[in-house]
């Protein structure tokens, strides 16, 4: 059987190379229409403008007469009056004596005999720890015993105090207040307590804890080298409801 058609112009063999070609001129145009935006339109009323021509006004010309100003004055004659007077004075200088002195001039020193002079003595307000005093106070009742005896002593008796004058505040109680006080307070060199100061969760226990330790009694103050001063101690004081 004898072909008729004509292998050169064989329209499929080039159809892969067609169809590559459609495939990105449709990808194109489908790129296009997703890239397309529209605007609104809206009608603005730009307005009109109109130039009207310039209207110059005439400003008329006034010519005011003012009078000229006055001349001035004529310069005022000045007489000078020299009067020539002879010098006769003597003038007679003053001589001033230097008062500078040199290496050669001795300075007369003034003696100071030891008599002469006088050391004031100062009193040092010295306050010392309870833990280094050499001497610490003595509680009434302790007057006895060695040096680590009247310390312990002192301690116990402070305690006694405390559990003897103490009172939970009613406050306190109403309100459920409590916790631990710590107060620092001074024996001076006359053997009273001053300068209370404390510590605590609330002011109601602080001032019962004050009263506590402003009722001790006077004590006999502790010694630094043989002297009185004053010394510092500090007590916790605890306030727990039972």
């Amino acid at each position: 059987m004898i072909q008729k058609k004509n292998p050169e112009i064989e329209i499929s063999r080039s159809s892969g190379l067609y169809f590559a070609i459609g495939l990105n001129v449709m990808l194109f145009l489908s790129w296009q229409l997703l890239e397309f935006k529209t605007y609104d339109i809206e009608d603005v009323d730009i307005g009109v403008l109109s130039m009207d021509s310039e209207v110059e006004e005439d400003i008329p010309i006034i010519n005011i007469n003012t009078p000229p100003p006055p001349p001035p004055p004529p310069p005022v004659a000045t007489v000078e009056n020299i009067k020539v007077v002879e010098d006769e004075v003597v003038v007679e200088e003053t001589f001033i004596e230097s008062t500078e002195t040199d290496q050669d001039e001795k300075i007369k020193e003034p003696v100071v005999s030891v008599s002469d002079i006088y050391v004031e003595g100062v009193e040092e307000d010295v306050e010392v720890p309870f833990a280094v005093i050499e001497e610490v106070p003595i509680f009434p009742g302790c007057e006895k015993g060695t040096r680590a005896e009247i310390k312990a002593c002192f301690q116990r008796k402070i305690q006694e105090h405390i559990v003897k004058h103490f009172v939970y505040p009613e406050p306190a109680l109403n309100m459920e207040i409590e916790g631990r006080v710590s107060v620092i307070f001074v024996i001076d060199t006359n053997g009273q307590v001053t300068g209370l100061r404390s510590r605590g969760p609330d002011k109601i226990l602080e001032n019962e804890a004050e009263r506590i330790l402003g009722l001790l009694p006077q004590m006999k103050p502790g010694m630094q080298r043989g002297k009185p001063v004053k010394v510092a101690y500090s007590v916790p004081i605890l306030f727990r409801m039972n």
